[in-house]
């Protein structure tokens, strides 16, 4: 019997990932306002075509996750800023927008 770890990495990668864009996403809004947003469509462009052109099926799929990690994290900064107009995060004092 041959165990195969790739389904464990694949999991504990996107775990991660997703775990790092949250406060990515926080601290984004924080400091940089909805204007981070093209940052993270930056991102998820590159870590797309990466997917596309990386040999190797296991870090293929973990660009992939974070391809669509980022592409999230464009929608989701601008429901933080929703978040943050309802008081439920606080707002950058030093931010004018």
């Amino acid at each position: 019997m041959v165990l195969s770890f790739d389904g464990l990495l694949i999991g504990a990668a996107t775990f991660l990932c997703i775990g790092l864009f949250h406060p990515l996403v926080i601290k984004g809004e924080y400091y940089f306002g909805v204007n981070i947003w093209w940052a993270f469509l930056a991102m998820g462009i590159v870590g797309a075509a990466g997917s596309l052109f990386v040999p190797n099926q296991v870090i293929s799929i973990i660009l992939g996750v974070f391809a669509f990690s980022s592409f999230w994290g464009v929608g989701e900064v601008f429901a933080q800023r929703n978040r943050v107009e309802k008081g439920w995060f606080p707002r950058n004092p030093k931010r004018n927008n």
